[in-house]
Order: C-alpha cells, then structure tokens, then sequence
C-alpha cells in the first residue's frame, strides 16, 4: 500500500477535525482525539500544523469554501429567484445529509465568539472573512441586491438553528421557509 503524501495526510486531518470539531467544539475537542481518528501521532500532527488553533481554522477554512462552493455549483447560469431557490435547496440538501457540516458552523460561530470575550480576534478574523467571501457568493446571484442578500443569509441562519434543535420536517417551524429551504421528508435519511 503507497503511503499517503503530507498533502493527502494534512486533508485527513482536516476532515477527521471537522468531525470531531463539530462533535465538540474548539475547547472540548482534544488534538488527541484529532489524531487518533486520522491514524497519526500527535508529534506528526504538529508537523503539519503549528497547533490547535491553526488545524480548526483550516476546518472552518475548508466549512466555508464548501459552503461557496454549493452554493457557486447550485447557482451558476442562474439569477434572482431561480438562483435563490436553486442555493436554498442545495444547502438545505447538503446540511441534512452531512449533519458534521451544519455543526461545524455552528462550532466557528461559538469558537469566534468564545475567543473574542478572551481577546483573542484571530478566530473572528480569519471566519468573518471567509463570511464574508460567502456572503459576496450569493450577493450577486441575487442580483447585488443588498436586502435579498440578507434576507436570503437570514433565512440560512435560522435553517441552521432549527435543524441543529432537530426540529423534524414538517413541522409548523419550517412553514414560512422558501419551498426550497425547508427540511422535508425527502431530505431525512
């Protein structure tokens, strides 16, 4: 069997951190329990990233370009409401059948917050730019229109709040959702 490259390593880290990242969060995740799962020593670990902080933020990195990426594939050639019910649904797939996806923003979101009480505002920097490079995603199929812009972003935070509570699908939370975004039946597993 060909041994992995320190490039396809470094991806098994940051996929066995998203995991574990989304299962318990920045504090309660161990770099331990980080290499165990990708089959390495923690001294290798540390080869390939300086330390904790930098092995989450590579998973948030990764959670966000993810994110854009659903949302560039679902809404390309596309504009206004067809690109706004063609995100929707995309997302709306993709955080139901890949649950580690939704917690792991979940988890940035307190990780950032937890870090900026502490004074450290390397965390909010480093997810609020690539919040931003998401939110510059859906702008201009939306037609740069700054409202839809939000309203469609507000819609998706409330879609990840409802569904991280495990609110099941047709229940009378997800009525006022785009016939696009709720959480249905044919998305369950």
């Amino acid at each position: 069997m060909a041994r992995m490259s320190a490039e396809e390593r470094r991806e098994s880290v940051i996929r066995a951190a998203t995991a574990e990242f989304a299962r318990g969060g920045y504090h309660g995740t161990s770099t331990e329990a980080i290499a165990k799962r990708v089959g390495v020593s923690q001294p290798y670990l540390f080869r390939l990233f300086p330390g904790k902080k930098a092995i989450f933020l590579a998973a948030a990195e990764r959670c966000v370009e993810d994110t854009i990426r659903t949302f560039e594939e679902a809404s390309k050639g596309l504009a206004g409401d067809e690109a706004l019910h063609a995100m929707a649904d995309a997302y709306t797939r993709v955080i139901t059948e890949q649950p580690e996806w939704l917690m792991m923003q979940m988890q940035m979101y307190v990780a950032v917050g937890a870090a900026e009480q502490d004074g450290d505002t390397e965390f909010g920097e480093a997810v609020r730019a690539g919040w931003m490079r998401l939110w510059d995603t859906v702008h201009l199929p939306l037609g740069a229109d700054v409202n839809e812009t939000t309203t469609f972003l507000a819609y998706g935070m409330l879609i990840n709040c409802l569904k991280a509570m495990g609110f099941p699908p047709g229940h009378r939370v997800w009525e006022g959702m785009y016939p696009s975004a709720r959480i249905t039946g044919r998305l369950e597993r």
